[in-house]
């Protein structure tokens, strides 16, 4: 590659993007303006967001006590709340005047939906008569004798539904407290008790906290965020131009048809998109913070906020953008990519949307108040990097240090990946020159019925994936939980056969023109493939046990999960085993790999990429099986399963790789230590877990089985693999090999 050629087209595409009027204005000037109008508004409208007072009804006013008095002078006692407290509650003082609780009931609601009142507090018949019986009777009664039951208890009528209510509901519960306690004082001088028996301490919270490091923490969950969100948006519609908008003005074939390479090509867009999206991070960061100061200086001044917020640190602003390039690099490599397989500028601005939405949760993530920086964290793409930047900021260094290397490796996997996304789309010319298109869905089904190929297409294989996706997500809403063996059996099956395999096979029929083929149902490449797929389930089967378990360390499940989880387990230890192996080893092993394994996967090496094809397919396969924590293990199980069935050219491998990896699990929590006692063999296999719960793997034994597993897998790399037509072609593209030669 020459970085001269690159260096040119950064050049070209940074002066084009520069003498666009459109792409200054948004980036820059939009900025300065807007930022200063927002911050002016949001004084103004300071004025309207104070404290008003809540509309109470108070009824039954007859039957209030006079010592501690509630209400005097049809306001709030004193002794119950400051001045400010006491003006928030605007009371309507009102006798019952015999009235029954129904009645004040209905009332109550009329008059709280039609606003007159925001909250009614109905006191019953002989509310103070009762509570002074119960008061007269403290210091002759014994104490376990005393309950406060016999005193009827006063309503508070809301409507939860509106705000006005709930915070009116809220205000009076706090006087009626204050109110009780005062009452609980009163009672424990009648029964000669000192006061300070009710509440012999007071608890006292200290902050040890600087101020400086408050602001850095409040800082630092506002400025990582602003960042990336700009830096994203930044990346949208130069990409958006300098793909589609290309495609729309007739210069990208001129582009295209000079000496540069296409990766050439990509890197200059790509130094372009980034350079505008680090530009418009930058700006709008620093107009941002400067406003989000100087309006929260303001405010403090006023008495508006009650904490002090002050400047962002120095460090938080070089330690953000110093992040900054590998976050426009992955923002401008995902926008590039998505932006190329667009028509027009249109087009592309729908396609960028869910890549907006697919980020704002991992965004969000690390602002939430339990969410810390930890090795799990980490491993998660964007939310470790900015939980990482938080820590930064918050001057934990120590705490960073420990953690960087994770965050700094998946932000460079992410990014590199992201590129040669974006390198395979300018390769493919059917996705750069894709012509425009009315949608009409009878001719869309007619042309997939009529110019049917021997395997599906790759968007036949995304749809096929997405469909079983959705039909997943909406089974666990439909099916009702299991709760005996036969119901979980009739589940399983129901899950399997008419959920998964079912519409794979239908699309494989309807589709394509030789199903047998697109399922790969046909013989292996070489007949030692079959046990050797067997003998690799089994040498692999402790790596990935110990592998569920260090993500169910790292991801803990939640109890309640733990507990749902826990009788299923049961089922599979006490169930007949026959009937266990065939519904947890044999159902999943032929219906999960028809439908991944099969369909999926065949329509995706269409792309051209193998892995690729077998990581996509492996992600499709892991998101089916809902939690997180079983779907990262499963989906590194399919990466397996993947190979296999690629190297071999047939399903049937995998199939038995599946089948005896599930089987192996079902066999391994059934071992007990009679078990172990009867088969001397296992204890140079198995060790007991540290809970006492079950058994693990013993180290040597995972040592020589991952040893022997690594064999078996160099053999299978070492036999003949027969590409595709489009995986051949991408290699000669790649390798900038003559198109001709690999035609011939």
């Amino acid at each position: 590659m020459s970085w001269t050629n690159v260096k040119l087209i950064f050049l070209r595409e940074l002066r084009d993007q520069l003498r666009d009027r459109r792409t200054l204005f948004t980036i820059a000037v939009l900025p300065m303006l807007l930022y200063p109008l927002l911050g002016m508004s949001f004084l103004q409208v300071q004025q309207f967001l104070r404290e008003n007072a809540s509309k109470v009804r108070v009824v039954g006013s007859e039957y209030l006590p006079h010592d501690p008095e509630l209400v005097v002078d049809g306001q709030i006692s004193p002794d119950l709340g400051d001045t400010k407290q006491r003006e928030l509650l605007e009371l309507t003082v009102e006798q019952a005047e015999g009235q029954s609780a129904e009645a004040i009931r209905t009332a109550a609601e009329q008059s709280i939906r039609a606003g007159d009142y925001d909250a009614v507090i109905y006191f019953p018949p002989d509310f103070a008569e009762r509570l002074g019986q119960f008061r007269s009777r403290l210091p002759e009664s014994e104490p376990e004798t005393v309950s406060a039951e016999e005193v009827p208890q006063p309503v508070i009528l809301l409507d939860t539904a509106r705000e006005k209510s709930k915070v009116a509901g809220l205000r009076v519960e706090e006087i009626l407290r204050r109110w009780r306690e005062r009452i609980v004082e009163e009672n424990l001088r009648v029964r000669e008790v000192p006061v300070a028996a009710a509440r012999p301490f007071e608890v006292v919270s200290t902050d040890l906290s600087e101020d400086s490091r408050r602001r850095a923490a409040i800082w630092s969950k506002i400025l990582p965020f602003i960042l990336m969100v700009w830096a994203l948006t930044g990346a949208f519609y130069p990409a958006i131009d300098l793909c589609a908008g290309e495609k729309e003005r007739g210069t990208l074939e001129t582009l295209l048809s000079s000496p540069a390479q296409r990766s050439e090509i990509v890197w200059g867009k790509l130094l372009t998109v980034a350079t505008f999206s680090m530009a418009t991070a930058l700006l709008n960061l620093a107009i941002t913070t400067g406003m989000a100061t100087f309006v929260v200086t303001r405010l403090d001044q006023m008495g508006g906020l009650p904490v002090n917020v002050g400047r962002p640190p120095i460090m938080a602003l070089f330690w953000l953008v110093l992040a900054l390039p590998p976050i426009a690099a992955l923002f401008s490599a995902l926008s590039l990519a998505i932006a190329a397989f667009a028509r027009s500028s249109k087009e592309g601005q729908y396609y960028l949307m869910p890549l907006l939405m697919f980020s704002l949760p991992l965004m969000m993530l690390p602002m939430l108040p339990a969410t810390e920086l930890d090795l799990g964290f980490s491993l998660i793409p964007i939310t470790g990097l900015i939980l990482l930047l938080r820590t930064l900021i918050e001057g934990q260094y120590l705490e960073a240090l420990r953690y960087a290397l994770p965050v700094i490796g998946v932000t460079a996997v992410c990014c590199l990946l992201a590129i040669r996304w974006a390198v395979d789309q300018f390769n493919n010319e059917s996705v750069l020159f894709r012509e425009s298109e009315r949608l009409d869905l009878g001719l869309w089904l007619r042309h997939l019925v009529r110019d049917r190929l021997d395997t599906p297409t790759a968007g036949e294989a995304l749809l096929c994936g997405v469909l079983l996706l959705v039909i997943r997500f909406f089974s666990n809403f439909a099916i009702p939980q299991p709760q005996t063996w036969p119901e979980v059996v009739t589940t399983t099956l129901i899950l399997q056969i008419a959920l998964i395999a079912t519409p794979a096979c239908v699309m494989a029929i309807m589709l394509t023109r030789k199903p047998l083929v697109t399922l790969s149902l046909v013989r292996p490449s070489f007949g030692m493939t079959v046990p050797a797929a067997a003998a690799l389930a089994i040498c692999l089967h402790p790596a990935m046990h110990w592998l569920d378990m260090a993500i169910r360390t790292l991801y803990p499940i939640h109890p309640s999960v733990v507990e749902q989880l826990e009788k299923f387990s049961l089922s599979v230890r006490t169930e007949p085993l026959w009937q266990v192996i065939l519904l947890v080893g044999l159902a999943p092993a032929i219906c999960e790999e028809l439908a991944f394994r099969g369909f999926i996967l065949s329509g995706l090496r269409r792309m051209g990429h193998k892995w690729g094809a077998i990581v996509l397919t492996s992600v499709f396969f892991g998101l089916a099986h809902g939690l997180l924590q079983q779907s990262l293990a499963t989906a590194i199980i399919g990466t397996v399963i993947g190979y296999v069935v690629v190297k071999t050219g047939s399903l049937w491998p995998g199939m038995l790789y599946h089948f005896c990896h599930n089987s192996l699990s079902v066999l391994q929590s059934r071992i007990t230590p009679d078990v172990v006692e009867s088969w001397p063999i296992l204890k140079a296999i198995f060790v007991p877990a540290e809970g006492g719960e079950g058994f693990v793997y013993s180290i040597p034994a995972t040592v020589v089985l991952i040893s022997a597993g690594v064999g078996i897998a160099l053999w299978l790399k070492s036999l003949p693999y027969h590409r595709s037509a489009e995986e051949r072609l991408q290699e000669a593209l790649d390798h900038q090999v003559p198109l001709a030669s690999v035609r011939g």
